[in-house]
């Protein structure tokens, strides 16, 4: 078996397309799919024997249970597996619904095959990705809802506002205790506060809450 740091599930109705993405996608070194699946119920079942995807490449149409269903239930029974939605549904509505569900990322199917491999290992080290027209989706988003309420009611210390910060920076959790001088473990227990304070699924609903909340200013590292 290739050693690889990074497990990968496919979730894919189109098996024509689902073989094709894990050809392309194993010829990185870095990357080992371990999973494929043909809907989300397949899926599920596969899940209750193992072996658990690190990453998660998931359709949104597809039948017996759908893409969202899927990420509903997988944030109850498996939260650890970062989902990268990758689907033709790519309208606004679509990518704010996923978010909010806590996927870590968001792609069209016609992604280019290096992007999609570089958005795996971006997801698995740092938690989530967004490229410039998701986070501008959030960005209208945010300035639609006004949504800023959250704060008021999470009390958030300097330390961990510093490592929400860095996250939000996309540093991975060993660069952030690099740039702080504290221990990786401390790290993972201010991002564990973080996410029960703010009620986030994810380093990705973090980042949301942040942004939301100008805890990061969005300008500041997106543009």
């Amino acid at each position: 078996m290739k050693q690889s740091s990074i497990h990968l599930g496919i979730v894919d109705d189109e098996l024509l397309f689902r073989k094709g993405l894990r050809a392309l996608i194993s010829e990185r070194e870095e990357i080992e799919v371990i999973l494929e699946a043909g809907n989300g119920q397949e899926l599920l079942d596969q899940l209750r024997e193992g072996p658990i995807p690190d990453v998660l490449l998931l359709d949104l149409n597809m039948p017996v249970l759908s893409g969202v269903e899927t990420t509903k239930a997988l944030q109850k029974s498996h939260p650890e597996i970062r989902i990268i939605i990758l689907t033709t549904h790519y309208s606004k509505g679509f990518i704010v619904k996923m978010i909010e569900l806590g996927a870590a990322s968001y792609l069209p199917k016609n992604s280019e095959p290096e992007e999609v491999a570089e958005t795996v290992l971006t997801v698995a080290a740092k938690g989530f990705y967004y490229n410039d027209h998701v986070m501008n989706v959030i960005r209208e988003n945010m300035q639609r809802k006004v949504k800023r309420h959250h704060l008021a009611h999470v009390e958030i210390s300097s330390r961990e506002k510093e490592v929400l910060q860095l996250i939000c920076e996309q540093y991975t959790t060993a660069e952030i205790a690099t740039k702080l001088f504290i221990s990786p473990r401390t790290v993972d227990g201010h991002r564990n506060n973080l996410l029960e304070k703010t009620g986030a699924r994810n380093t990705a609903g973090l980042v949301v809450f942040a942004l939301e909340n100008k805890v990061v200013e969005l300008t500041d590292y997106w543009g």
